[in-house]
């Protein structure tokens, strides 16, 4: 069977199946991220944000798609202003793009610091990408796998530092259910023995900008201003008073040259 897209690709079994394992490790990662934009770039129509705690969520994608929260943008081209973006998730983008790199230069710019962003894609040495080898046409087959390494290198370029990930889906690519539950097993055992081999990757990095200086809010300028200036004000009163003879001066006075002096 071709498939003529993406999404339609995983509505198959084999598509499904990968999807689901995709899911599962999105669904762990994405409530631990916090912010106030998240974007997803590409499969509108599959909700890979729903666990997120990120209220403001928007999909982009290059066709446009009757459904809400949804920006039809190209991805080297994102409409959305500088450093406003706390997370985005890239869900098998950069094998079909013509330059991936100008993809990741655009999440580069959009992200704040400290934002996250979650690349998912297939491995080119697993038995997916073995398979890419004979069958070249269709999804996914006609993309351009990256490799795990590459990707990381090319994120850390943009000072986007790799954080936590995995690789999952072991099993051969078989298209039907039969053979999938037959070799579940390589599943766990993949995890523990290969774990290089996974059909795919699934990699969280994040945004570092070395010397950034959080400022503090003007409300502790303020009060650091007030304490200095009441210090101040104790120290000149002190001072004044010190200068007067000893038998002029009245109990209050004594009283404050004393607590000052401590």
């Amino acid at each position: 069977m071709v498939c003529e897209s993406l999404h339609d690709w995983f509505e198959t079994p084999l598509g499904a199946y990968l999807l689901q394992r995709e899911s599962s490790w999105l669904d762990t990662v994405a409530p631990d991220i916090f912010g106030f934009h998240a974007i997803q770039l590409g499969l509108p129509t599959f909700d890979l944000l729903h666990e997120s705690r990120i209220a403001h969520r928007v999909t982009v994608s290059p066709e446009a798609v009757s459904q809400p929260n949804h920006v039809q943008a190209q991805f080297h081209e994102l409409p959305f202003e500088t450093q406003s973006v706390d997370l985005c998730v890239m869900p098998h983008v950069l094998e079909f793009s013509e330059n991936p790199h100008e993809v990741l230069r655009e999440v580069d710019r959009v992200l704040r610091p400290e934002g996250r962003v979650l690349v998912l894609g297939f491995n080119p040495w697993s038995l997916f990408g073995t398979r890419r080898l004979w069958a070249a046409r269709g999804y996914p087959w006609q993309g351009q796998f990256v490799s795990l390494v590459r990707i990381k290198d090319w994120l850390q370029l943009l000072g986007l530092e790799p954080a936590s990930g995995r690789l999952a889906c072991y099993i051969p690519p078989c298209e039907t259910e039969k053979w999938q539950r037959r070799f579940r097993f390589m599943e766990p055992t993949g995890d523990r023995w290969w774990g290089v081999a996974g059909g795919v990757y699934m990699l969280e990095a994040v945004k570092r900008v070395h010397g950034m200086r959080l400022i503090a809010p003007a409300w502790s300028d303020q009060k650091i201003k007030e304490r200095k200036f009441a210090a101040a004000v104790r120290f000149e009163q002190s001072h004044r008073i010190s200068q007067l003879p000893r038998a002029t001066r009245r109990p209050s006075q004594l009283y404050v040259v004393k607590n000052l002096m401590k």
